[in-house]
């Protein structure tokens, strides 16, 4: 008997269950194809460490206007209209990708495409949460099995482009094209299920107040904080607090938005829920923003094996998938929070090792943070599903929301900047020590992120220099790539003591159990 007919499902939600899965493929190629050429759009490009993340961050931080505006209507304008738009986006994103002139029109592109990726899981996250309502944490899993294949699938096929001497970067975004029409495809026809919140009678209103104040206030600041750099809000006036510069729009959309929200909802949010909004920022962090830093973070040391430092990726990405599928046996043995716990102490040991790891040593190293970082999403998704049900898709889809607003506001240009900023200082140490100018020569480009003011290296003078002198400044990049996983490495290290509290919180409510919503009103 098949997992789904012990479960009672169809063959059409068998189906259904299916393109979810395809779907989530085609945003996990978008992703690992970014992770692939961010290096080569620099140096085509002229972008620095920082502005690299910052695309990459755009890759990640519009996810959650989509998935959170789709979360407030999908009930009503229906699943497969969400998808449609999921599915164009992908098509014109990757259309805009291939001809990319520079900096905007690689953000803007970028942006396209994650608004697509919103939209898959405001729909996908909630259609398997409402059709295996028994074992959410467990499909969910299973689920997001796609998100690493599809980093699997997506960067062999990558790196082959490549080993076969196509080495231009807009091939490999064409990559994407190919689930996307797959999915595409296979969503035709489809009915969606109701939602449990909507089947039990659980109003409107009261699933808005399980997010409440508090979860709007977290998610509007930070989508409001990075609309506002994207569109230059400072010019309108800013307020200083220290050496934190806010524009006075942000304050005023902030108030306008949240004061709303919390006008009709009068409800500061279900704590327990407020809670797991702060601990999924670290949490994405640790996952997302390493995954999309890995490649060039690697390069270094994978190039002295003669191997593409993408392999990497690949690897942890095949581990975390074979683990996902095998989640359901996991969670009937060990607590979702027991997990995580373990997997953030895991993940916490396998970033430090990473950092030091040389040659065959960044194998083993590698094995261990994708056992750290593979429950991560999936069971954080699967806890809020299982304790706040009455949130329905607001409540599961604005906690993947925030995870990935934080990531790509936050994580992925703080990776950058963390990488510059050692860059800066290990050059001018260097020149210091040797009596040479690199710094001065190269260390040119002023520029600014949400972290303020910082130094980086002028890619077209680096391009002029000599190959002796450009391996020195490679290999201190490669110093610097290794701190910034080192520094990285304290988010797990949050992660888990956060756990461990919830665990104890619990275990004095007589251990955690799910919640599920059963008759009219979901009491």
């Amino acid at each position: 008997m098949s997992a789904h007919a012990a479960t009672g499902q169809s063959e059409a939600d068998k189906r259904l269950f299916w393109a979810c899965f395809m779907s989530l493929i085609a945003t996990a190629f978008g992703f690992v194809v970014r992770s692939m050429i961010i290096s080569d759009l620099g140096k085509q490009f002229d972008l620095s460490a920082t502005q690299q993340g910052e695309i990459f961050g755009a890759g990640l931080w519009p996810f959650a206007i989509s998935i959170v505006l789709f979360s407030l209507i999908v009930d009503k304008i229906g699943y497969g209209r969400a998808m449609a738009f999921a599915f164009v986006c992908h098509v014109v994103s990757c259309v805009m990708t291939i001809f990319a002139t520079g900096y905007w029109s690689l953000y803007i592109a970028t942006f396209i495409m994650t608004l697509g990726n919103g939209s898959v899981e405001a729909v996908i996250n909630p259609v398997v949460a409402t059709m295996f309502s028994k074992e959410k944490t467990k499909w969910l899993n299973i689920l997001h099995a796609g998100w690493p294949g599809g980093l699997v699938i997506g960067g062999i096929m990558a790196i082959a482009l490549g080993a076969v001497g196509i080495e231009s970067w807009k091939w490999k975004v064409a990559l994407v094209l190919i689930p996307t029409i797959a999915y595409g495809i296979m969503m035709i026809g489809h009915k969606f299920p109701i939602h449990e919140r909507v089947a039990a009678g659980v109003s409107y209103l009261t699933m808005l107040k399980e997010v409440g104040i508090i979860g709007a206030l977290i998610i509007v600041s930070l989508m409001t904080f990075e609309v506002g750099r994207v569109f230059e809000f400072a010019k309108f006036g800013v307020l200083n607090l220290g050496n934190t510069p806010i524009p006075y729009l942000n304050i005023v959309i902030i108030l306008v938005l949240v004061g709303a929200f919390g006008a009709y909802t009068k409800s500061l949010g279900a704590p327990l829920f407020i809670f797991l909004l702060f601990i999924m920022m670290p949490l994405a962090t640790t996952e997302l923003g390493t995954d999309g830093w890995i490649t060039p973070l690697m390069e270094g040391e994978m190039g002295k094996l003669g191997l593409n430092a993408g392999w990497v990726l690949v690897y942890t990405s095949f581990i975390m998938m074979l683990l996902r599928f095998s989640a359901g046996s996991i969670v009937h043995r060990i607590s979702p929070l027991g997990l995580l716990a373990m997997s953030a102490a895991i993940a916490a040991l396998g970033l430090v090792s990473l950092s030091y790891a040389t040659g065959a040593m960044i194998l083993l190293a590698a094995t261990l943070y994708a056992f750290g970082k593979t429950f991560f999403w999936p069971t954080m998704l699967g806890v809020v599903a299982e304790r706040f049900p009455r949130g329905g898709a607001m409540t599961i889809n604005t906690i993947a929301g925030v995870g990935m607003l934080s990531v790509g506001i936050v994580g992925a240009p703080f990776l950058g900047m963390i990488q510059d900023s050692a860059i800066d200082k290990n050059l001018a140490a260097y020149d210091q020590a040797n009596s040479t100018s690199f710094h001065s020569n190269l260390v040119t480009d002023k520029k600014t992120s949400i972290f303020g003011e910082y130094m980086s290296v002028n890619q077209e003078k680096l391009k002029a220099e000599s190959e002796g002198n450009q391996a020195v400044v490679k290999e201190v990049s490669m110093i610097a790539s290794k701190g910034a996983l080192r520094t990285v490495a304290i988010f797990p290290c949050i992660m888990l003591v956060c756990y461990i509290i919830l665990i104890v919180y619990f275990q004095s409510q007589g251990g955690y159990k799910p919640i599920h919503l059963d008759g009219e009103g979901g009491h």
